[in-house]
């Protein structure tokens, strides 16, 4: 009798145990897979506005267009970019803070100035090519 309670009682622990394992390791999937989600949809939010930017500076730049390629737009685009970039990681934060400093020093002269507009657009590659190695290397 004494040796079938120990038993149940080992088996009583072991289960326990095995079951707080499971919820531990399911809790800590769960976290991990919304943080994953939340990367995404602002790298994809984030592709989206970089897109639009690009459009706007060509328009600027191309069409000579100031109301289609409006810096007022550009500048909410650029700091929409970089308020997203705080959900991704290290190097998306840090290329989409230079993009911020070149739009800043350069959104005056991408009309009529074909270096200050292409400044621009390879800053925006540059953050392009940084979200789509971060999304590739998420698990």
């Amino acid at each position: 009798m004494n040796q079938k309670l120990q038993l149940y009682q080992i088996t009583v622990i072991f289960s326990l145990l095995f079951s707080l394992m499971g919820f531990s390791y399911n809790v800590w999937r769960m976290e991990i897979t919304e943080h994953n989600s939340n990367v995404r949809t602002a790298c994809f939010e984030m592709l989206l506005e970089l897109a639009q930017l690009q459009q706007l500076v060509y328009t600027a730049h191309y069409d000579q267009d100031l109301k289609l390629g409006s810096p007022r737009v550009g500048w909410v685009k650029v700091g929409l970019i970089e308020d997203l970039s705080s959900l991704t990681g290290a190097s998306v934060i840090k290329s989409s803070k230079q993009l911020t400093q070149v739009w800043s020093s350069q959104w005056q002269d991408m009309a009529e100035d074909e270096i200050a507009a292409n400044e621009i657009i390879e800053q925006v590659d540059i953050v392009r090519a940084d979200i789509k190695l971060l999304l590739v290397s998420l698990n």
